[in-house]
């Protein structure tokens, strides 16, 4: 289940405020430029389906997507909790970072956990399947794919260099909860 919590950044122990409810997770990531958005596909995508077959059954969205946001590029990743590089993977992007353009992410299958630190405060966001988020170049954040990692993901970039991330330096990620799947 997705899911949302936010945290002073001097503070994780402490969660301020918390739902799973995706109307209001959409609002509470508005407030800092955040999209959050819940998709359907347009027909049944079976597990091991081409990257092609993926895109088809998310076209309508990909395509409007793309069209407000100026994204040249779409693939699909995929990460299966065997995969023999998935501690590398992990700690690609467990640091504090950020891009110089939009993150954004629809999750086909699986879950991950975006931490965006923003304004003296730490949004959690767990996004799983059907859950798109779209993070604002700048937004200094990390990404957690958990120990066994699983997921199939839409990723969109604008610049083939776009998603490289720019490490700020701080230890602040190290202090907030890894991801831990239910």
């Amino acid at each position: 289940m997705s899911r949302l919590r936010i945290f002073a950044d001097d503070d994780p122990g402490t969660v301020l405020f918390e739902t799973t409810d995706g109307a209001e997770m959409s609002a509470e990531l508005g407030k800092i430029g955040v999209t959050f958005e819940r998709w359907r596909a347009s027909r049944p995508v079976a597990a091991g389906a081409s990257q092609e077959d993926v895109l088809a059954a998310y076209r309508d969205d990909i395509d409007r997507i793309r069209a407000e946001r100026g994204f040249t590029t779409v693939d699909v990743v995929s990460i299966a909790p065997d995969d023999p590089k998935r501690e590398q993977m992990r700690r690609t992007f467990l640091d504090e970072h950020f891009h110089k353009e939009d993150e954004v992410r629809f999750f086909v299958a699986g879950s991950g956990l975006f931490t965006l630190h923003v304004d003296g405060r730490v949004y959690e966001v767990e996004c799983v399947k059907d859950d798109l988020i779209a993070v604002p170049d700048g937004t200094t954040h990390w990404f957690d794919m958990g120990a066994e990692p699983e997921f199939v993901a839409i990723r969109f970039f604008q610049q083939p260099d776009g998603w490289v991330g720019h490490f700020t330096g701080t230890d602040i990620a190290s202090r907030f909860p890894r991801y831990e799947k239910a």
